[in-house]
């Protein structure tokens, strides 16, 4: 009953929020879609970098709505009008659908085969390096636009970038949905999110939660993160 119960007013929420997706999303009322649809978490969290904190948004939860995704992967796409991009790279697993919906929304350029902005992923191998994988290349000095969730350290988005200009390709901007770094990264490339959400992070022995005997959790699997 408490599960459906929440279930029924998420999805009022998401209603009460649908009606502005017709046009352009401002700032707040793209907070209030992540949090209609749960996508902002408060506890005690082990991020992917390592560092804890007490927030985690977690973007597969309002991504999980296509109609949602389509219009996050639009306004994205908006911030790089002014940039010539020939196809959109993204780390696995939290950039494939953000990226997937980014390039749908770039303009198809001249001499394409018919199928749109390609969207292209890297992922990690046996040694937990990121690579290009299952078949995917990128042509010499290809202009691609790096994409991400969720920005905290940017390792994941650095990590992209490396692989592409070892294939020879040209990284000429990155993006994010959300950017918690408090504007700390330096891509060294254009880089654009549609929200600056500056969220304190801490490396583990810095913690405060964990010095008040609260357990570090990884959100998304079952880990837990003992306490020393």
């Amino acid at each position: 009953m408490q599960r459906a119960a929440a279930s029924l007013l998420t999805f009022r929420r998401l209603g009460a929020v649908s009606g502005y997706l017709g046009g352009m999303l401002k700032r707040e009322e793209l907070l209030k879609l992540f949090e209609a649809a749960g996508a902002i978490r408060h506890g005690h969290f082990e991020l992917s970098s390592g560092l804890h904190s007490g927030t985690y948004v977690q973007c597969a939860l309002v991504l999980q709505y296509p109609r949602f995704a389509e219009k996050l992967g639009q306004a994205l796409a908006a911030l790089f009008s002014d940039v010539k991009i020939e196809v959109v790279v993204s780390p696995a697993i939290g950039g494939l659908i953000i990226g997937q919906e980014v390039a749908r929304a770039l303009p198809e350029l001249k001499n394409s085969p018919g199928g749109g902005t390609p969207a292209l992923f890297v992922e990690r191998d046996g040694s937990g390096m990121m690579t290009l994988r299952r078949g995917f290349s990128l042509a010499p000095d290809q202009h691609v636009l790096v994409v991400e969730d969720v920005w905290t350290t940017g390792g994941s988005t650095q990590e992209t970038i490396r692989v592409v200009e070892e294939a020879g390709a040209r990284v000429v901007a990155a993006g994010a949905l959300i950017d918690r770094s408090g504007g700390k990264i330096d891509f060294e490339v254009e880089a654009q999110s549609l929200i600056q959400l500056p969220i304190a992070s801490y490396e583990e022995e810095d913690c405060p939660l964990c010095r008040g005997g609260s357990v570090a959790t990884k959100p998304g699997s079952r880990y837990v993160r003992t306490v020393s």
